[in-house]
């Protein structure tokens, strides 16, 4: 573990320099750059019903409850079906969803969509395919490719409307004869003797109905009122966004995201159909202007506007006056479960991080992959406690992945946000050049971005590469009391953005996860 340690130091020195040493001779010598949410169920309350007698009021024989049918639930939903689990799915509202994020899937995501058998569902919705970024500063921008050489052409990031994804896995979800979608509120889970041996909810008539089965996994959503029984929530909302979607406009790079570093924080554009680019506006804190005194239009137009690229500015000043402005909060979440037998959480309901890097479905898919794969080998069920003890190990097998992509969201959201503090500043403008020198700079934070290569240890090694970077562009050529402070100032800014992420993730789950006993956990 330490040579580890010391490898990964090692490594993000050496990045740092040597990308402080390409910097320099581009700039001085070389050529330079060219400008250029799972939805789900939201329930009414959290009681737990105690005590309940088994009867099957509105209940088939079932082995696992699913409750919600957004991505994460309705993903499952067909995954476990496929496995021959007679399923059941509970969900408040069966029409199409209208969100303005889960839009855009990123490759290692579309690379679990078809380890489930659904990459079809990204067919028929008019889905566009998602080759990299485009990242645009002060006038200047750059452009980075995911790392897909070694891939089958098939596979790149996709974006579409969020809604007819999740129909189309509704639909194939349902087409199995032993997966039943019903729509209902649910209102509590049934606890007996500390098992959850079910949910009761209310059907879309008003009839208050029971469910058993021996598990039951809560896929509500971002708004979950169950997740209270089942972990311990620390919900942040460290921002907004204000959604827009602008018509028949062409993206300076046409198959890309486009990240604008704004000022005070990122604004996103991406397609979401042939015609139509989604808006994503952040904006810091947890209140946002008005958009019924139209406040919220008056800071788009004198606010956002000038800082967005010129090729689409009229399409955006379009898309503000047709009036057609949604908003919704940012929260994240890390992921802190009480093992509960009958029970598991996922998605958005279980774990949450800052859309900017478009990482919450390849977390959820991912996360069903490991627990089919740990389920395949299990027929019966209905030993709760033994289950819940098995089970653990779903905690600690989806951390790598999962608090990679956490992380990277949490850290590079706070990197890109406008900030008076100079040595913040520094690191912002260091991102942005790291990022535009190429090769092994970029490939490696896009392998990360993307869900492709999702190690912790790269992760922190391209980070703090990025601030050594940063600082030997301050020392160079000549130092001065006042860089060397800022230098100082940006190693100590960087390692405060990122620690306390890590820390709340988990270390010892994140690197090493096979020292958590758990991880060799075997079904009795």
């Amino acid at each position: 573990m330490v040579d580890l340690g010391l490898s990964g130091s090692l490594l993000a020195v050496v990045l740092g320099f040597v990308a402080v040493f390409c910097f320099f001779i581009q700039k001085n010598g070389g050529r330079s750059k060219s400008k250029i949410d799972d939805s789900a169920t939201s329930t009414t309350t959290t009681t737990v019903y105690s005590g309940e007698s088994r009867t099957k009021d509105g209940n088939d024989d079932v082995d696992i409850i699913i409750v919600g049918a957004g991505v994460a639930g309705a993903a499952l939903a067909h995954t476990l079906g496929k496995e021959g689990r007679r399923v059941k799915v509970i969900e408040r509202d069966l029409t199409e969803p209208d969100r303005i994020v889960g839009e855009l899937l990123q490759p290692g995501g579309y690379l679990k969509l078809q380890e489930l058998g659904l990459e079809d569902c990204v067919e028929k919705i008019d889905a566009q395919r998602v080759f990299g970024y485009a990242l645009f500063k002060d006038g200047k921008s750059t452009r980075l490719s995911y790392p897909l050489e070694k891939f089958h052409s098939d596979v790149s990031g996709r974006s579409f409307h969020n809604g007819r994804f999740i129909q189309r896995m509704r639909e194939k979800a349902a087409a199995l004869p032993n997966v039943k979608l019903e729509q209902g509120t649910v209102t509590s889970l049934l606890e007996e003797n500390g098992i959850i041996r079910g949910v009761q909810y209310k059907t879309k008539s008003g009839e208050e109905l029971k469910a058993y089965a021996p598990l039951t996994v809560v896929c509500d959503g971002c708004f979950s009122n169950l997740r209270r029984t089942l972990c311990d929530p620390k919900v942040e909302v460290p921002s907004c966004f204000v959604g827009l979607v602008l018509e028949n406009c062409q993206l300076p790079h046409e198959n890309h995201g486009h990240v604008i570093l704004a000022d005070p924080s990122p604004i996103l554009f991406y397609p979401i159909s042939s015609t139509e680019v989604r808006c994503l506006v952040d904006v810091p804190g947890q209140k946002v202007p008005s958009i019924s005194n139209g406040e919220m239009a008056k800071y788009l137009k004198s606010v956002v506007a000038p800082q967005v690229p010129p090729e689409i500015k009229d399409a955006f000043i379009a898309a503000i006056d047709k009036g057609n402005i949604r908003t919704m909060p940012n929260r994240s979440m890390p992921a802190a479960p009480h093992p509960t037998p009958g029970a598991l959480l996922m998605g958005d309901a279980f774990n949450m991080r800052h859309p900017l890097t478009g990482g919450g479905m390849t977390v959820a898919l991912s996360d069903i992959v490991v627990l089919r794969d740990l389920l395949k080998p299990l027929r019966d069920l209905n030993d709760a406690s033994t289950l819940c003890r098995y089970l653990e190990s779903f905690y600690t097998l989806r951390k790598p992945v999962a608090s990679t992509i956490n992380t990277l969201a949490g850290a590079l959201y706070k990197v890109f946000c406008a900030s008076p503090d100079q040595a913040r500043k520094e690191m912002r403008e260091a991102c942005f050049d790291y990022l535009s020198l190429g090769g092994v700079f970029s490939d490696g934070p896009v392998s990360l971005l993307s869900g492709l290569n999702p190690r912790p240890l790269s992760l922190v090694c391209h980070f703090f590469a990025v601030a050594i970077f940063g600082v030997g562009r301050l020392l160079l050529p000549f130092p001065s009391p006042k860089r060397i402070w800022i230098g100082a100032r940006l190693i100590s800014s960087a390692s405060a953005i990122i620690f306390p992420i890590i820390k709340a993730e988990g270390v010892r789950q994140m690197f090493f996860p096979a020292t958590v006993p758990a991880y060799y956990r075997k079904p009795s």
